[in-house]
């Protein structure tokens, strides 16, 4: 008999199988009956019955289950070696046919005096190559990983005990600061309990350390807007490899913050299916009305990003307030039984970050002088002819941070602007606006001088140079002198 199969390899059904065999000769084996009696009883021959009491007291109750042999399927007489050889011709080949596999096989196996298996067994060793041994060796290691590698999700307990980052180019053209059509950048942050939307950032700047961050800031700190309460520190920031996400800035605001940074591994991004399915949802509810009302309208050309933002922004409330499926609303679920967050104590903590490099300026006595505008506060009058440091966020610079040896001075307002939101790429459209309309200017004049030059040059009296007379010089002849005279 082959080598026996423990019962613990049993499955359920198996193990039925043996228990109600050994209910038919139980009574036998417990002197209750003979077995002629529990054959007439269950019309079953005596000698089957007397075999299964024989395999049953030598080898316990995983006797009564018919063995398979182990090695079922594989070639008994064929070397080891010889295995591996067609097993590396054909991963090697994979497009070479089974009886040129077999020639070359068994003239290997007769130069190395081993036994030369049949077409049949090479067409059964190449049939019984395991399925992921084909996957690595055909479509490679990241193929492999993405169907064999044992997969690690990552399960949460608790709002914000992990958040996940992530970028996507939308699908949509819109205009930006230079009146040209161009496709938007958007980050999401999104808690990965509850699946609500914890902050974004729609941009024309491509993923980058400082997206991440205005992203962070405004998912940290709490909104103005009663309807979308998810705001505080989360425990882990779950993101992809890329260097917007593995930047020094990044990992020293959150070793500041206490936030775990989590990243999957390069090239295959795993654990992130529920921001990308929002990323899709977004596309095929959102993008494709808006690129359906635009079809319809031909709205193309006046479509701006304040417009898009606007749009993106009512869709991530309804996605935090909307049941959908699931019992709860994502915000709903983000704040019940009683979850209270951590929060800062003041927005100044954020600051490092905001999306600017740090600049530094100083004080005058009219205030701070940055992109052309002026910036002032009453702080600032103890500082004049001091060097400050300033940040800002580009999207919207009505007022920037004032810093002076590290700490927090003030919020210097520029008056020019404080009562609307400008940001920096708008002020830079329009100084370059400006100076294109300067230079079509001088180009206007330089045409209008040109054109007078001409015109005069027309009415001075002309000049015929065919009329022109040549005077040709006369030519003297010398006197002849002759040796005689």
């Amino acid at each position: 008999m082959s080598e026996l199969i423990s019962l613990a390899e049993l499955t359920e059904e198996d193990r039925k199988y043996v228990f109600d065999k050994y209910k038919i000769i139980e009574p036998y084996i417990n002197n209750q009956g003979t077995l002629k009696e529990i054959a007439q009883r269950n019309t079953i021959p005596r000698r089957t019955l007397s075999s299964w009491v024989n395999k049953y007291k030598e080898y316990g109750l995983v006797g009564l289950f018919r063995q398979v042999r182990r090695d079922k399927g594989a070639a008994r007489k064929i070397d080891k070696l010889t295995i591996e050889f067609i097993e590396a011709l054909y991963l090697q080949h994979p497009n070479t046919s089974s009886s040129n596999i077999h020639k070359l096989v068994s003239d290997h196996c007769k130069n190395s005096d081993l036994y030369s298996p049949s077409y049949r067994a090479v067409c059964k060793i190449i049939s019984n190559i395991p399925d992921d041994l084909l996957c690595l060796k055909q479509k490679g290691t990241k193929a492999y990983k993405q169907k064999y590698d044992l997969l690690h999700i990552r399960n949460c307990n608790r709002p914000n005990e992990i958040w996940q980052a992530d970028h996507v180019l939308m699908d949509i053209e819109i205009l930006n600061h230079r009146t040209i059509l161009q496709r938007p950048w958007l980050t999401i942050i999104m808690d990965d309990y509850s699946h609500a939307i914890c902050g974004y950032d729609l941009s024309f700047l491509s993923p980058s350390a400082t997206k991440t961050s205005l992203s962070l800031r405004q998912a940290i700190w709490r909104k103005k807007d009663a309807k979308w309460i998810i705001h505080g520190v989360p425990e882990t920031l779950y993101t992809d490899h890329g260097s917007d996400f593995t930047s020094k800035h990044i990992e020293q605001v959150s070793i500041d913050l206490k936030i775990k940074l989590i990243f999957s591994e390069i090239g295959t991004p795993r654990g992130r299916g529920k921001i990308e399915r929002f990323f899709r949802t977004l596309n095929q509810k959102l993008v494709s009305y808006i690129k359906l009302q635009q079809s319809l309208q031909k709205a193309c050309e006046t479509f701006t990003l304040k417009q898009l933002d606007k749009f993106v922004y009512d869709f991530i409330i309804n996605h935090n307030n909307n049941t959908g499926e699931k019992k709860l609303a994502p915000q709903d679920q983000w704040q019940s039984n009683g979850f209270l967050p951590q929060i800062l104590n003041s927005l100044d903590q954020l600051d490092l970050l905001l999306l600017t490099e740090v600049r530094s300026r100083k004080v005058l006595r009219d205030g701070i002088h940055f992109q052309g505008l002026r910036y002032m506060d009453i702080v600032l009058a103890e500082y004049i002819g001091e060097h400050i440091t300033i940040r800002y966020n580009p999207s919207n610079i009505t007022s920037v941070r004032v810093f002076h040896n590290n700490k927090f001075l003030c919020q210097a307002v520029c008056a020019d602007l404080a009562t609307e939101s400008i940001g920096i790429k708008e002020i830079q459209s329009a100084r370059n606006k400006r100076r294109r309309n300067l230079r079509k200017k001088l180009l206007e004049r330089r045409s209008l001088i040109d054109s007078v030059i001409a015109a005069s040059r027309q009415d001075l009296p002309s000049y015929n140079h065919e009329e022109e007379k040549v005077i040709k010089p006369i030519k003297i002849r010398k006197l002849k002198l002759y040796k005689n005279e």
